[in-house]
């Protein structure tokens, strides 16, 4: 749970777990979050070697955020989560 804990964190995965994303495709994923709190994410998943950063060699440098081999391993756990709240909601109406 350390590894995913924070704010944002889980949506972050969750939105890299279909391939490689730009910040600011990573922005327009999860419109309430600001700049300054998904970069922050960003890198302390970074630090936590769920994701991997690429700068692509364009002009204007480009920068992709994809998963690692130990991000693909949370998918699951947040597929689990994901199905657990979906069905929580349906018992709700």
């Amino acid at each position: 749970m350390s590894i995913i804990a924070g704010a944002w964190a889980p949506n972050v995965i969750w939105h890299l777990r279909a391939g490689p994303r730009r910040f600011s495709e990573l922005r327009s994923d999860i419109p309430p979050i600001s700049a300054k709190v998904l970069s922050q994410r960003l890198k302390e998943l970074e630090g936590r070697g769920v994701l991997s950063r690429a700068v692509q060699p364009t002009t204007p440098p480009s920068v992709a955020y994809a998963l690692t081999v130990l991000g693909h391993e949370l998918v699951p756990a947040l597929d689990a989560i994901v199905a657990v709240g979906h069905k929580l909601k349906a018992e709700r109406r």
